[in-house]
């Protein structure tokens, strides 16, 4: 195991020369992502937005079963 941390820590070191060739890495990399626009962006959360209510009702509606079962079985 400590070989396995060790050989990761050789990896780290042969391609990032520091900490600023960290930041410089970072950089570069932050360059090619390509970011959503506003509408894009928009569409997204509520995509996002209109899966949790339906969860969040699907699981509401799983709870009070459960509960009404276990009401049942405690009689």
């Amino acid at each position: 195991m400590a070989s396995f941390i060790s050989g990761i820590g050789r990896g780290i070191k042969k391609s990032v020369s520091g900490t600023s060739g960290f930041f410089r890495g970072s950089i570069q990399e932050l360059k090619k992502v390509r970011w959503p626009s506003r509408k894009e962006m928009v569409s997204y959360t509520t995509v996002v937005l209109s899966i949790c209510i339906v969860l969040t009702i699907f699981f509401f509606i799983i709870d009070l079963g459960i509960a009404e079962i276990v009401k049942l079985i405690m009689k």
